[in-house]
């Protein structure tokens, strides 16, 4: 018997079949209805797991550790970027989150489209804001996808 799905909080792609970002999914439900859009790969930027990510074992979980209203480091951003990159290159789609899906997933995404994209830090920014209302809440946020354009160049 399959599980029915539900769409967890947040949920939007930012580039169909490829990432998405989301607010922290809480039921099986929403496991599955990630599973259901082909992504495989879920990356956790919350300080603790999410409850009840093992009910889908399908769904591989990336737990990469961001104190909350802090941007990831450079290290990892990069390491989200290497999950995406080698995920899509198998077919598979990756969901990133944090607690509500703005700050620290708003912020991986716009690096994720200076690097896919070849977008200014600047453009990135407004683009995901444009995709994902609310996205990335601090100015060291800011800083950090600013940085990210910089250091890729």
């Amino acid at each position: 018997m399959t599980t029915a799905s539900a769409a967890p909080p947040n949920f939007s792609w930012v580039e169909p079949g490829k990432v998405a970002g989301l607010a922290l999914p809480r039921r099986t439900q929403e496991y599955q209805y990630l599973l259901d859009q082909g992504i495989r790969h879920l990356v956790c930027l919350c300080e603790s797991t999410p409850p009840d990510h093992d009910s889908c074992p399908q769904l591989r979980l990336h737990h990469i550790r961001v104190v909350d209203f802090t941007p990831p480091s450079p290290e990892q951003l990069d390491a989200v970027l290497s999950i995406v990159e080698e995920a899509n290159a198998k077919g598979e789609g990756v969901a990133v989150h944090c607690m509500h899906g703005h700050g620290r997933t708003g912020t991986v995404l716009a690096c994720y489209l200076v690097r896919r994209r070849g977008l200014s830090g600047a453009d990135a920014i407004r683009e995901i804001r444009r995709l994902r209302q609310g996205s990335i809440e601090t100015t060291e946020q800011e800083k950090a996808v600013l940085q990210f354009y910089r250091r890729t160049q």
